[in-house]
This record gives C-alpha cells, structure tokens and sequence, in this order.
C-alpha cells in the first residue's frame, strides 16, 4: 500500500504563531481544494498555540475529508488529538546543529509514551534560503550548489531510506535547476518544495519538478483564494497549455 503522500500535489501549511485573513476559517482552508494541511511552526511554538489551531482543523478536515498532520518542531509542541491522520517530522539533513538530525527526536521518545509510531513518518529537510528562522534555528549550511543538493538527496533516500525529502526556501521562490536535480536524483521517495509559492505560474512551475508544492504565508497574507489559485497550478503543473476556444 503506497503512503497518502505518494498522491499529493499540494499542501497547505498553518502556522499556529499566525492568524487566518479575517472572515476565514479552517473549513474554507480545507475547501480550497489541497490535498493536505500540516500544522506546524519553527519559532513561538508552545502546546496551546498548537491546540488552538489542531483541535478545529482536524474537525474541519474530517468533515472536508482532508487529512490533517502535525509538523512538530520540537517536542513541546507535539499534541493528541482526535482526527488527526498523522506526525510529518522535520529532520533536517544539512544541520549544523546535530540536535535537529536526532537530538530533538530522542527528546521526543524519551518524554512522550504515547507516540503512536504507525502514524509518525519522517521528512529528510534540506533547508537553502540562509536568511530563514529555520536556516538560523539549526544552523544550516545553505550554500549548497545543485550536485551537492541532489547528493544530500541520495543520501536521505539511500542511505537513510526517507519516503519525503523536502527542500525548504522559506519564503523565497527556490532555484528550479536544484529542484529538477533533486528530483532527478530520488527513485521512489515523494519530493516536497516549499518557498514562494505566491501564485498559479509559480505552482506550476515547481509543481513540474517537484512531486508536492507547499504552501504557507500565502494563507495567512492573502487568504484561501489565492491558495485555491496555487491548487490549480500544481495540479496543472506538467499539463499541455489549453488552446483558447476560439
């Protein structure tokens, strides 16, 4: 059976340090018509923020049939909730702190006992805007050309036997080249981009070379229409242009 992931185009991720545009709600996020929502942060992260945002999310996911994960960024903030469909954890590859390769995950199992392994799948980080929370957060050495990008990328899937790699510009629109070398050089594993994903052209653009686009402040700074516009983008991502009816 092929992991959930394997067929998604599209992810939107909530930032619970973050609102929604006035008017909006969880629901109208799941109607947007993406195929997941993870929850999760990298700075200002506590237990309640999380809950505030996973407990009506998950409702709204259940109720829209969109699964619903948490992307914990440390232990602190992982939460049990009902209706949630999984934990998505971060491990990022190009670390500088090796806390954040498997220090923060044996915190994790060390203090939480009712982790449900089932339901808890890792996703290889390789993080490349150096001016990012999680750049600064990890220590991550970002100047990393393509060779090197798809190496790491071998390595999380080959070595490492990862299902995701994810590459994180964090806000910035990536270097498609490093995106189709990373993408070239995994066999099985799903790739996952994020970082200025803004718009339907730039959907589509990396959604032809990545397997899964993420989208993130685009939420919370424009609102669920925009979002619906890079939906379509990466679900058309790879397609013929349509000649207009004329």
């Amino acid at each position: 059976m092929s992991a959930p992931w394997t067929e998604w185009d599209h992810i939107v991720k909530l930032d619970p340090d973050k609102t929604l545009v006035d008017g909006e709600s969880y629901a109208d996020v799941c109607k947007t018509g993406t195929d997941a929502i993870e929850i999760g942060g990298t700075t200002g992260m506590t237990e309640e923020k999380m809950t505030e945002v996973i407990e009506p999310c998950a409702a709204a996911g259940r109720e829209h049939d969109v699964p619903v994960y948490i992307e914990p960024s440390h232990p602190g903030t992982v939460v049990h909730a009902d209706g949630l469909s999984g934990y998505l954890v971060p491990t990022v590859f190009n670390a500088g702190d090796i806390a954040w390769l498997t220090g923060v995950h044996k915190e994790w199992a060390r203090m939480d006992a009712e982790i449900d392994w089932d339901r808890t799948h890792t996703e290889a980080y390789i993080v490349l805007n150096p001016d990012s929370s999680v750049a600064e957060y990890t220590q991550a050495n970002c100047d990393l050309d393509a060779d090197e990008v798809a190496a790491y990328a071998t390595v999380a899937e080959r070595m490492f036997g990862q299902r995701i790699v994810y590459l994180e510009y964090s806000g910035t629109f990536g270097d498609p080249d490093v995106v189709t070398a990373a993408s070239d050089a995994l066999d099985d594993a799903t790739l996952f981009y994020g970082g200025g994903i803004g718009d339907y052209d730039a959907a589509r653009e990396m959604g032809g070379r990545a397997d899964t686009v993420i989208v993130g402040d685009l939420v919370h700074d424009e609102g669920c229409d925009a979002v619906r516009e890079t939906v379509r983008g990466a679900k058309e991502a790879g397609q013929e242009p349509v000649e207009p009816d004329r």
